[in-house]
């Protein structure tokens, strides 16, 4: 039981993934042109309020105001093997895939800037983190897997009782718990489990940037950051052979074996931001440097788990409906074999009690931080209507701290690699594309099914339309390509060892439309 609990608390933890382009916890793109360009670093453009905040000082003086609007689709699917799954009385094969979908429809962003003279005051509102809903209809592999070795243990379990009885009784072959309408000798079982989960780091950035000169600027802003979560989820059903669970917990609740997840999770977090631009006849050179965003998360939940505490009495009923007297069902539950059972079992779930529910339990505050954020662009327009981005970014993953500090767990942050170009075709038409790499430092101990990524390329591309010299409109799409992950680990069970092998990988669409203006 306690190992139930602590998987399933675990999967809500599986929508905490961003489903934009960026690092762990970051979305970078909070405008359209990113999305049909990948690389803006070093562009000057209203956009540039958040990819390169210090260039937009070069922009004329005016009043600029973006409204962006992205529809993002993603599917995260695990395919997993292991020996137990065939003990899955509805699904009786080794080999499992489980997919969770997220599916944000609306992820607006908007642009503010005043320019002038040499100043320019600047605004961004946008998802800074996260975003989206995700679901899992039929639970993760590493919640099945407890499952199947819960079964498995509690086969055990009857053994040692009805072996118990035998023992004491002077008989053989006597079935209380092994019998087939009971928990049964073969370790099967069925349950039934939904999970949803929904994040959302909003972000308010305010700065100011100032032109130095004709070939510099520099910048100096503030995110103010406010997230909100929720997981709901339950686990039901759960039978082991023909037995369902609940009778021996409290066999006057029909409910008292399930596990339901109720939680909300808010908090605040300040980015402190500075960027440079320089700029040389056809060349751009722009730097940008977010700090670490420390963020703890309040929780308010309202949680159902359930409690061994009284196995021992329910046992003893069960023995009284099978016509045993006081004396003899004390025997029984007092032997060392059974009490040693018992004792394991419920210590178990004691010590792990806290770790099972401890994300998520009602007013703790939960360590989830935004890693800083260094992005370096050079953009190089060698005519008037082309200019050639590229951009590198780099995340301090590994140095912000997550809970039970995960983030150990990385070699290193995420690296990511863009470029892009944008061609304007007519005065009326700017078409581009781009593409971008992200390479993370995960490792063996860090992938898991319950929030995992994998390295990437995505491609975009796009056009933007001047309807008038004062109003364009941005037209794009992108997409992620993930490659595959793949973990091996080596499950101990008494004496035989099994080994449970995961395949990890994604797929990301977004769409998006936006418009540019200036008054």
């Amino acid at each position: 039981m306690n190992k139930m609990k602590l998987a399933f608390t675990a999967i809500s933890i599986a929508a905490c993934s961003p489903a934009f382009a960026g690092g762990l916890l970051t979305n970078t793109n909070q405008h359209i042109a990113f999305n049909r360009m990948m690389s803006r670093e070093a562009s000057i453009g209203i956009d540039g309020v958040y990819y390169n905040p210090a260039g937009v000082a070069f922009m004329d003086d005016g009043t600029y105001f973006s409204i962006n609007w992205q529809t993002v689709a993603q599917t995260r699917t695990i395919e997993n093997e292991y020996a137990l799954f065939n003990n899955n009385t509805n699904n009786p094969t080794a080999q499992r895939q489980f997919k969770g979908k997220a599916f944000a429809p609306v992820l607006p962003s908007f642009q503010f800037a005043y320019n002038k003279n040499n100043l320019s005051l600047q605004a961004n509102f946008a998802v800074a983190g996260g975003g989206g809903k995700c679901k899992f209809d039929d639970g993760l592999g590493s919640f099945e897997k407890i499952v199947s070795e819960t079964a498995m243990g509690a086969v055990g379990l009857a053994n040692a009782i009805d072996g118990t009885i035998n023992q004491a009784l002077q008989t053989t072959g006597m079935q209380i718990f092994t019998n087939d309408a009971m928990f049964g000798t073969k370790g099967t079982y069925s349950f039934n489990s939904y999970m949803r989960g929904r994040q959302y780091y909003f972000g308010l950035s305010v700065g100011a940037a100032y032109k130095l000169n004709s070939n510099w600027s520099v910048y100096g802003g503030l995110r103010t950051v406010y997230a909100s979560c929720n997981y709901y989820g339950y686990v039901k059903d759960i039978k082991v052979g023909n037995m369902p669970l609940y009778q021996v917990l409290d066999p006057t609740k029909s409910n008292s074996a399930d596990i339901e997840l109720n939680c909300d999770q808010n908090g605040w977090g300040f980015t402190p931001i500075i960027a440079i631009d320089y700029k040389l006849r056809h060349w751009n050179f722009s730097a940008k440097y977010e700090f670490k965003t420390r963020m703890r998360l309040k929780n308010e939940s309202v949680n159902r788990t359930p409690s061994i505490g009284n196995l021992p009495a329910n046992l003893a009923s069960a023995f009284s409906a099978n016509g045993f007297d006081e004396n003899t069902s004390a025997a029984i539950l007092n032997s060392k074999n059974v009490t040693d059972a018992m004792v394991s079992l419920k210590t178990q779930f004691d010590q792990k009690l806290d770790e099972a529910i401890g994300e998520y339990a009602d007013g703790k505050s939960i360590a989830c931080d935004i890693p800083a954020l260094l992005t370096l662009g050079v953009g190089y327009s060698p005519i008037d209507p082309l200019r050639i981005n590229v951009g590198y970014h780099y995340f301090w993953d590994k140095q912000a701290t997550a809970y039970n500090n995960k983030n150990e767990k990385l070699s290193r942050g995420t690296i990511e690699l863009n470029a892009g170009v944008e061609y304007d075709a007519s005065k009326l038409v700017t078409v581009s594309a781009g593409w971008q790499n992200t390479n993370y430092g995960l490792t063996q101990e860090y992938m898991e099914d319950k929030s995992f990524v994998t390295s990437s390329n995505s491609i975009g591309a796009g056009v933007c339309l001047h309807l008038t010299n004062k109003l364009d409109l941005n037209l794009a799409y992108f997409t992620t390509l993930y490659g595959h992950e793949k973990t091996s680990e080596e499950s101990t069970l008494g004496t035989t060892k099994l080994s449970y092998n995961s395949d990890y990988t994604r797929t990301n669409h977004v769409f998006g439309v936006g418009v540019d203006f200036k008054f």
